[in-house]
């Protein structure tokens, strides 16, 4: 499908819309296999082109299981699979992108496309970092986002804000609160003090603190999401306890710090423990490959 550039759309949903159908007509439209979504849901069988499959969520807006696990494929092959799957997840997305564009730009006294501009960045950074396919209905969280980006847009439109009284507000420096400090920094000084690990640090940095999606970071780590989220809840709570403790933003002592070390030698121990027991025994692989 080619347009000259006179006839390409200029408005961003309009241009991810002539780009989804794109990926989604001739002999090999872009599709799912919605056998491998799981049983029982209800979806077409076998390899549905992804237009076919929007039409069919369209026309089954209360099959709940059926959105989730569609979307939860969508969005784990958005992140991972190639930005092919990116334009196909705004396309799967278009009709209510639209109707939240739509919506926005009633009275709006700017220009459309800037709306348009905001509600598909909104979805996109949703769909790159934001939304947990731990949590029920993906598609929900991506709708929310959208309009979340463009209505910041419309209120950015007024010319006046409230501000609170700053006459109540003392004047003069004020020391600020502990911890003291950017975020990354204490984090960096939890992995000094061996309250999280070299290897989870900045997975942690980029999980917690930059709201990435953890897919891409489970993958490049060689790590199951689960067990990835696993390590980080453990650092959650042992940089919580440091934090209450004042350990970690004050002076730490011989013994607190002695203890620390060892619980992270114990972590280091179990970790090449589990490694070991995943690698195959030398014996074994000489026979598979003399079997080979």
């Amino acid at each position: 499908m080619t347009a000259s550039e006179n006839d390409f759309p200029t408005s961003p949903l309009q241009a991810a819309d002539t780009a989804f159908a794109a990926l989604t007509t001739g002999p090999a439209p872009l599709s799912l296999d919605c056998d491998r979504l799981g049983g029982d849901l209800g979806l077409p069988v076998g390899q549905v082109p992804l237009t076919d499959l929007r039409d069919w969520l369209l026309e089954h807006p209360r099959a709940y299981p059926a959105r989730d696990a569609v979307w939860r494929e969508l969005v784990l092959r958005a992140r991972l699979s190639g930005p092919q799957w990116v334009i196909a997840a705004v396309g799967m997305a278009m009709p209510a992108l639209v109707r939240i564009a739509a919506d926005l730009c009633d009275g709006y006294q700017g220009d459309p496309d800037d709306i348009d501009a905001e509600v598909l960045t909104g979805f996109l950074t949703a769909l790159k970092d934001t939304v947990d396919l731990a949590r029920p209905a993906p598609h929900a969280c991506l709708r929310g986002a959208a309009f979340r980006a463009g209505r910041a847009l419309r209120l950015a439109q007024h010319t006046l804000l409230p501000v609170p009284d700053i006459e109540q507000v003392a004047a003069g420096p004020r020391i600020p609160k502990r911890p003291y400090g950017h975020p990354d920094l204490l984090v960096e000084r939890a992995n000094q003090l061996g309250l999280i690990d070299d290897e989870d640090t900045q997975p942690y940095i980029d999980i917690r603190l930059g709201h990435r999606a953890p897919e891409p970071i489970a993958a490049a780590h060689g790590l199951s999401v689960d067990a990835l989220r696993m390590r980080l809840m453990r650092a959650d709570a042992r940089i919580a306890a440091a934090l209450a403790n004042g350990e970690l933003t004050g002076t730490l002592s011989p013994e607190a710090a002695e203890q620390i070390a060892k619980q992270a030698e114990h972590r280091d121990a179990i970790r090449a423990a589990a490694a070991a027991a995943r690698r195959p025994h030398p014996a074994t692989a000489g026979a598979a490959l003399a079997a080979a």
